[in-house]
């Protein structure tokens, strides 16, 4: 799998035992999100 800056930002917040993530979805963090698809954290919609 190909490591990007996404994945080593949810890589670093599971580390650091985060549980919640707070965002809007939309052009500039779509990575991002894709990245958290397969993490545990939950995802508040804001």
């Amino acid at each position: 799998m190909k490591r990007t800056g996404a994945t080593m930002v949810v890589e670093a917040l599971a580390s650091e035992g985060v549980r919640h993530v707070f965002g809007i979805p939309g052009g500039s963090v779509i990575p991002l999100y894709d990245a958290l698809y397969d993490a545990t954290f939950a995802h508040v919609l804001v």
